[in-house]
């Protein structure tokens, strides 16, 4: 039996350290709330900050493997780790994932198409960027931006004001990309073999994943799932990871990308015969990994604080699954649960279910 730490105590964390159970190991994360999330599901908790190396090393000392379910483990700390501890996936998906202008250059220099993009570090450098990549296009922070946090739309060269508030770090000013939809990538490879979930379509509310719908497949996502394999194994990235891509008509472009189970992957749990969070467990204890396949058409829906009471409406039965992430403190865009709809298509939730929550 083997111990696997987890770096990071949210709901990822709890569903990772399921699966370790369901293979018959142990758990154990590390966060600064005692009573987080993973601390329901796991066999004990570090109660640390995330880079505080005192916490990483007790941790790394409790457990034979580490992982994270967390982006922003500051970088000096995950250096001290990975050379001490052992970390199968390693730091570099994590570092590169750190920052906007990184994530970018790694894929474009591994084969994903990408929008045009400019390093920004001052006002010039915006005005500048503006004139060549046009209007409209999208400001973001390079780092702790999430959920559409650290974005400003430009639409017309008043919105500069805007942006100047952000203009004392650095930035990346993106090409603004009128796609058809998202989809993300989930991928997990180890040293034998790639493998990569069924991908769907990913809708937003408030700038926050709100459904996703995984039913047929969709010609062009051959050509994306490929690419995305072959930019793994390209950047040598080992464990799991997800790859957001806008799709618009047959054509695609990288959006960025987590090396941690992903939110738009939670459908795996009951929509696949295996998930996003078993493969990862397998990956981290050296168990061979599994193709997926998708079972039957399912809708994943998140629920935020504004919805959470709305999700008492629903009822579990053999096609619908709530999963609750026992958090006490309910904020309005805060992730609090998700429900999986089995043997659903997005026309079918749609019309059953949609109207229950909320519409803004």
């Amino acid at each position: 039996m083997k111990t696997i730490g987890i770096i990071g105590g949210g709901q990822l964390g709890m569903m990772l350290a399921e699966e370790i159970h369901n293979l018959g190991h142990k758990a154990i994360c590390l966060d600064p709330n005692p009573k987080c999330p993973a601390s329901f599901v796991c066999d004990d908790v570090v109660v640390s900050e995330y880079g505080n190396i005192e916490g990483l090393k007790k941790l790394g000392d409790m457990t034979d493997i580490l992982t994270y379910e967390f982006e922003n483990v500051p970088a000096n700390e995950l250096n001290y780790i990975s050379s001490n501890y052992n970390i199968p996936q390693g730091v570099k998906p994590l570092f590169d994932s750190q920052n906007r202008i990184r994530e970018k250059e790694n894929a474009k220099l591994h084969g994903l198409k990408t929008p045009k993009f400019m390093a920004i570090n001052s006002l010039s450098d915006l005005e500048k960027g503006i004139k060549e990549i046009g209007i409209p296009c999208v400001y973001k922070t390079t780092t702790l931006g999430y959920d559409g946090h650290g974005q400003v739309l430009i639409k017309e060269l008043n919105d500069i004001e805007k942006v100047k508030p952000y203009l004392n770090g650095e930035g990346i000013l993106e090409e603004f990309i009128k796609y058809d939809f998202e989809t993300s990538v989930i991928m997990v490879r180890s040293k034998d073999k790639t493998i990569a979930f069924p991908m769907g379509i990913n809708k937003h509310k408030r700038g926050i994943l709100d459904v996703v719908s995984v039913d047929k497949n969709i010609p062009v996502f051959d050509k994306v799932k490929k690419d995305c394999i072959k930019f793994m194994e390209s950047a040598n990235y080992y464990g799991i990871l997800c790859v957001e891509i806008f799709i618009k008509g047959d054509d695609y472009f990288f959006n960025e990308m987590a090396p941690r189970p992903h939110n738009s992957g939670h459908y795996t749990i009951e929509g696949c015969q295996t998930n996003q969070y078993k493969e990862l467990a397998k990956f981290l204890l050296d168990i061979p990994l599994e193709e997926p396949i998708l079972k039957s058409p399912t809708v994943m829906k998140n629920i935020l604080g504004f919805d959470y009471d709305n999700m008492k409406k629903i009822k579990e039965d053999k096609n619908i699954f709530i999963h609750d992430y026992h958090k006490f403190d309910v904020r309005e865009n805060r992730k609090m649960a998700h429900i999986t709809f089995t043997n659903t298509t997005l026309s079918d939730y749609e019309l059953k279910y949609k109207k229950l929550f909320s519409e803004d």
